[in-house]
């Protein structure tokens, strides 16, 4: 990795509280070079500068770690190429994480992701969240639902839902959210959630704008 984007890695993960030793920086440059790799073979994403990378995916990731606090299995819905599952797991190894996605080539490079780099604590299934089966083995089991850039808020609800235990949270990561979508939230009624958190920010050292929404199960 370019010293430039190495120091964007570990300065960024310091913005969100995250101290990098230099063996998770290796894994997240080992994680990056597979993804490159495996990316001229099958579309699993777009991006491909190493700094796009870095702060797309990775920081784009971490920068749910503050919210983790509370929660000790987590979910991650329609996981793609392991965002942000992967990342929080390697700097969280007693999370313990389960990925979903219906597309089973990103979940064959998960699954090489999680044996190269050496993960415990985490499996990565294919398959979609509304299958019955998918429902009968992780129905209520988690701490703690997340989902990356997923257009219907209101359909992540009712999805999320059966998963979660009671009290446990929802993480909607998106990006800027525009006015109407925050007074879209204020207008939700549900006896399911209660909006615990709304969180806007920029990504470290860019003008590119985030959000996350949190709801509890009740």
């Amino acid at each position: 990795m370019e010293t430039e984007n190495k120091k964007l890695l570990i300065n960024g993960a310091k913005a969100f509280g995250i101290d990098l030793a230099e063996k998770t920086v290796e894994a997240f440059d080992l994680f990056r070079k597979e993804l490159l790799k495996w990316n001229e073979k099958m579309n699993l994403t777009a991006i491909r500068s190493e700094k796009g990378i870095v702060l797309k995916h990775f920081l784009d990731s971490l920068s749910v770690f503050p919210h983790l606090s509370k929660i000790y299995s987590l979910l991650d819905i329609g996981s793609g190429a392991g965002f942000p599952g992967i990342p929080l797991k390697m700097i969280h190894p007693s999370l313990e994480v389960t990925l979903i996605d219906s597309v089973r080539k990103k979940v064959d490079f998960q699954n090489h992701i999680i044996r190269t780099l050496g993960l415990k604590g985490i499996e990565a299934i294919h398959g979609r969240i509304q299958e019955r089966e998918i429902l009968e083995n992780l129905g209520g089991r988690f701490d703690g639902t997340i989902a990356r850039a997923f257009s219907d808020l209101d359909t992540l609800l009712l999805l999320s839902f059966p998963f979660l235990k009671k009290g446990g949270i929802l993480l909607a990561m998106k990006g800027e959210a525009p006015e109407e979508e925050w007074q879209h939230l204020t207008q939700i009624k549900t006896t399911r959630y209660q909006l615990q958190k709304t969180a806007a920010f920029s990504l470290p050292s860019s003008s590119i704008k985030r959000s996350i929404i949190l709801f509890e199960k009740i």
